[in-house]
């Protein structure tokens, strides 16, 4: 290369953080890779110019000013028909015009020690496949790595490996203690954030933190090992390896060409931000699941080989029997540069990878002492970088390399090594292109500024998207979180793939599993055959779908793409995931576990976001998806309603621990558990089958009469909330506290309650609906049916419910369990700071029992529940989830959208005190938003810069490399909101950004007094004139119609 050449290159890498599209979002130092820049360079060519065809609305755009941004281009093209890069993609996807979608971060976070991978004889998933084999053993049913991407089919894999010099192992996957090593069950113990991604995955970045020092899996270990229940988890940052900022920010970038989804450009920025210069290897790694390894015949196999551009720009050949050829193409680096902008060494000195390659297949010497199928196997790199990780014992003669010297195999990988990178900011590039077009042919491999700019279009066209789903003032620290609660949602994609069958018997080339692990679990679900990109709750300890995880994680989903979030709930109702008799599998550790039945809610409120947010209906959707949950429902009918009686058990219900008794299990006392929640749920259940009911017969009249049978089996659910033993009725609902109680009935006239205040006393207010006048009066049948019940059975539809006779606000008429009495009586207990109500939401269980925990003697051992606010202290579950006091977004969620549902009915005229003893009046749509505006608090930086997620850490809250990034753990801290349980479950937890849309305007920072009057924006035409606590101008008469589309609370809405 000349030295022109390498000059510019140079420039081109290093600039980014002046240009003008850094400049449109400059405040956004979280979403900012700031490269530092070059003192002197000239600017680089600009691309030639070229034809576009926008092919998804048929408009052709001519030979164009490549001064103008595709984005600029596109606009002008479609006029007033433009919304967006991004919303044009989706759309051009969703009609099948681009599969903008086939690649994406499709790969686990965690393949090991799953139960798909599973094969032993007793169930043990973390004995038998721990991460010290996951580096050596070929995965059967996934891949795993950091910040990779695959296929949508998961044929062709990549990701990053990394090494310091200091580590026995690359770093090529992310390491956590297991099940039985954590104090409180399995949790990852590395520092990563998925920052930003679109959905069609356009544009994403990832951070990676790596200890420049030796990696402490040792110490993390043993440490957590040796810990018991009652104290914290012990993390990486609990370690001396980053003190001194002694580590490395690596920094990912993917964006896809502005017209060809096929094309990945992938960008690698490593900062060392320790004092001293510092190596590090950067290995991006491209492999192929091996699908090879399982079947009696071997199936053609792919492969993987090295080679060159006329310009000498290393490149890897891909060639898969069921896909078109790729090509990686390797890019030489310039050599490190330190944050003054000067290089290290030589500016001529080029890094140009070396090109690895082995096969993907099970070093079974290393593991076992036995034959390798191939000379080369998955560990090969380790043993090729770090001497230290050969083995001891000489080998033969003709495996003297580690590596194939043909470079060849179906796994590769580019190893750059970058050394004496200077400390305090000095940084590495490495740029690669996923691509189908002939590496001679592509001028963005020949100048790094092309390769650039279509990084930063990409980034700019998310900024635009992003903005796009503002509405109103939100604060920039809170539009942070809302982008990095998406981006998380759209990273934590897998491809999941579970033949039961074939996984239940063995592989025909393999030794047969041994015969009793047929019978541990699942042995039902024959018929199982997924084969699909689902939705994670979390991608590294919950790598599985989970059925009313999925749920609520379509809800925020449905706001940035509803195509998927249908998607997802359609596909649990399709044949081969529900079970013949109508049962949805719960998760993959035991897919005949009950989960509560949520889908035909998500389903509906998908189908309303979709509409309220495009102007779209998809009837076909909604029906198809309802026809499946008429067998589930029948199912519940069936399965969980034992005596018939309409009371419902359904097990732990997703709540694990928050009962005295394991609710999965035989009561130890003996009898039968009546399960307020669990009949509650079922109500919920009946009446958003109602709806949608109502909602299909505006176009087919069928429906009226099937939304007539819901109505009904509403009442009897709800009658039955009062039920019969022997001569006698019992009821779930306790006068003297006002809460409802889960009820051991051990035969005719003997019952106990069991009076605990937990999220079961709370759950029946879900059961809520409210009818407007135009929809009774537009189905006379349904409405015909609705009063003869009303009239000829008083018992039944006044007992346990609210009045139905009574009109509310607009003559609405209100479904649901709680009467005004009751509501109004549980609500003093959840909006009670000393019991429900936290400074962060409300909690899974009442603070009085923290002082008063309840329990019983049975057989002789004392069962207790008491407030847990932080991680459980009990093992039950696994111990790594805890519903005794801490905060759960996704019930939540509901308890908001169910107040919403009250207001509808009652308005102003219904004011209860909230806080319960403040003295403050609000009505029930305002106490809705005080919840959400707590919610977002966990997540928000206070007036001292510190966020309640990150429990007080110093360096979380206040090191400028750390304060933008946020966690999004499972669930949180019942009294302080420190993140607990798992991370990275942006799953439902990403609920957070829908809060932030509907309600972010009016939210006044955290630990700070709230205003009497908060802003309530909403479908009605109630305005409060106030100014946001972020500052602002006030806010005078606009509805949230004008505002935001979300602030919809309309039943048509909810």
């Amino acid at each position: 290369m000349s030295s022109d050449y390498i000059k510019t290159l140079q420039q081109k890498l290093f600039r980014g953080a002046e240009d003008s599209i850094q400049q449109t979002d400059s405040r956004d130092p979280g979403l900012t890779i700031q490269i530092p820049k070059a003192e002197s360079a000239p600017p680089g060519p600009k691309p030639p110019q070229k034809t576009l065809k926008a092919e998804g609305l048929g408009i052709g755009i001519q030979e164009y000013d490549s001064t103008k941004s595709y984005r600029q281009r596109l606009s002008e093209a479609l006029g007033v028909d433009y919304c967006g890069v991004e919303k044009y993609r989706l759309l051009q996807d969703e009609n099948r015009e681009r599969h903008w979608k086939r690649w994406g971060p499709y790969l686990s976070d965690r393949q090991w020690a799953t139960v798909r991978e599973d094969y032993s004889d007793n169930g043990d998933a973390w004995s038998h496949f721990p991460h010290e084999h996951s580096r050596s053993r070929a995965y059967r049913w996934g891949e795993d790595g950091i910040g990779g991407i695959s296929d949508s089919h998961q044929r062709l894999c990549f990701s990053l490996a990394l090494w310091n010099e200091q580590d026995s192992i690359l770093k090529e996957r992310l390491f956590g203690v297991t099940g039985h090593q954590g104090n409180h069950g399995e949790d990852v113990k590395e520092i990563y954030y998925y920052l930003d991604s679109t959905p069609t995955h356009s544009y994403m970045k990832f951070l990676y933190k790596y200890p420049q020092r030796r990696y402490p899996y040792e110490e993390l270990v043993n440490e957590n090992v040796h810990r018991d229940r009652n104290v914290e988890e012990y993390e990486i940052l609990d370690t001396n390896v980053f003190d001194d900022d002694r580590y490395w920010d690596v920094f990912i970038e993917y964006a896809k060409d502005e017209d060809d989804p096929d094309n990945v450009y992938i960008r690698i920025t490593s900062y060392n931000r320790g004092p001293d210069p510092a190596t590090l290897h950067i290995i991006p790694q491209l492999w192929f699941r091996n699908t090879w390894s399982w079947p009696a015949k071997k199936p053609p196999m792919p492969s993987l080989s090295a080679a060159a551009t006329d310009g000498d720009i290393s490149y890897i050949k891909v060639k898969h029997p069921e896909m078109k050829g790729n090509f990686l193409c390797c890019l030489p680096s310039p050599p490190p540069m330190g944050p003054d902008g000067k290089f290290v060494g030589d500016e001529d000195d080029v890094v140009k990878p070396d090109l690895l390659f082995t096969e993907n297949n099970t070093n079974f010497r290393r593991l076992y002492g036995g034959m390798n199928q191939s000379v080369c196997v998955k560990d090969a790199f380790h043993d090729h970088i770090i001497p230290s990780h050969r083995p001891q014992r000489g080998r033969p003669p003709q495996e003297l390399s580690f590596v194939s010297s043909a470079k060849c195999g179906t796994k590769s990988a580019a190893h750059y090594i970058f050394h004496d990178v200077p400390g305090r900011g000095g940084c590495a590039v490495v740029r690669l292109k996923l691509t189908p077009l002939s590496p001679n042919k592509d001028r963005s491999l020949e100048d790094e500024g092309v390769f650039d700019d279509v990084v930063e279009e990409r980034r700019e066209e998310a900024n635009e998207f992003y903005r796009s789903l503002l509405f109103g003032p939100i604060s920039d620290d809170l539009k942070q979180v809302m982008r990095q609660a998406f981006g998380g949602m759209l990273w934590t994609k897998q491809f999941y793939y579970f033949v039961q069958k074939e996984w239940i018997e063995g592989d025909p080339a393999q030794p047969p599993p041994p015969p009793g692990r047929q019978h541990i679990r699942n042995k039902h679900w024959r018929h199982m055959h997924i084969e699909d990109i689902l939705s994670m709750p979390d991608k590294w300890e919950y790598p599985f779908f989970a059925a009313w995880d999925t749920a609520f994680h379509c809800i925020p989903i449905a706001v940035v793409d509803p195509a998927f979030a249908k998607k997802q709930l359609d596909i649990l109702t399709r044949e081969w995931y529900m079970k013949p008799d109508g049962q949805i599998p719960a998760y993959e550790w035991n897919f005949s576990d009950v989960n509560p039945p949520v889908h035909a809610w998500a389903t509906f409120r998908v189908f309303k976001i979709e509409r309220k947010l495009t102007g779209r209906e998809d009837i076909s959707f909604l029906e198809r998806v309802f026809q499946k949950l008429l067998l589930n429902f029948t199912w519940w009918v069936n399965r969980k309603d034992s005596g018939g009686n309409n009371v419902f058990e359904g097990g732990f219900l997703g709540l694990d621990n928050i009962g005295i008794f394991n609710r999965s299990e035989p009561l130890p006392t003996g009898g039968n558990l009546r399960q307020a929640d669990g009949t509650a749920w079922m109500a919920f259940y009946c009446l958003n089958m109602m709806n949608i009911a109502l909602e299909l017969a505006k176009h087919n009249a069928v429906y009226e009469d099937i939304a007539s049978k819901f109505f009904e089996h509403f009442i009897f659910i709800a009658d039955a909330m009062t039920y019969k033993s022997g001569e006698h009725e019992s009821s779930l609902w306790n006068e003297e506290d006002g809460m409802y109680y889960d009820a051991i009935q051990f035969g005719p006239g003997n019952s106990v309650q069991l009076p605990v205040r937990s999220l079961v006393s709370l759950i029946p207010l879900y059961a809520t609906l409210v009818l407007e006048p135009a929809t009774i009066n537009r189905f006379p049948g349904f409405k015909k049916r609705m009063e003869w019940f009303i009239d000829n059975r008083p018992e039944m539809s006044g007992r346990n419910m609210a009045n139905m006779r009574t009109g509310g606000r607009g003559e609405r008429r209100l479904l649901a369990l709680a009467s005004r009495e009751r509501l109004t009586r549980i609500l003093e207990k959840m909006l009670d700071e000393d019991e429900f109500f936290s400074e962060y939401g409300i909690r899974s269980l009442s603070k009085l029992h923290e002082k008063k925990p309840w329990g019983m003697q049975v057989n002789g051992d004392w069962h207790e529940v008491g407030y847990w606010p932080g991680e459980s202290r009990s093992g039950m579950f696994g111990g790594n989830s805890n519903w005794r006091g801490p905060i759960w977004l996704a019930v939540n969620f509901l308890l908001i959208e169910s107040l919403q549902r009250f207001y509808q009915y009652y308005g102003d005229e219904l004011q209860v005190e909230c806080p319960t003893g403040s003295g403050d009046f609000m009505n029930l749509v305002e106490v809705a938003e005080e919840i959400q505006h707590r919610i977002i608090h966990i997540f928000g930086r206070d007036i001292e810069g510190k966020r309640a997620t990150n429990g007080g850490n110093v360096r979380l809250d206040q090191d400028p490399h750390f304060r933008d990034y946020i966690s999004f753990y499972e669930f949180f801290h019942g009294d302080t909101g420190r993140g607990l349980g798992a991370s990275h479950q942006t799953g439902w937890t990403g609920l957070v950004a829908y809060h932030i849309l509907q309600s972010g305007v009016s939210c006044r920072l955290p630990k700070t007094p709230r205003t009497p009057r908060s802003l309530v924006n909403h479908y009605f035409d109630e305005t409060i004139d106030t100014q946001s606590e972020h500052g602002g101008d006030a806010q005078s008469t606009i509805s949230a119609l004008e505002l935001n589309t979300l602030g919809d609370i309309s039943p048509d809405a909810l």
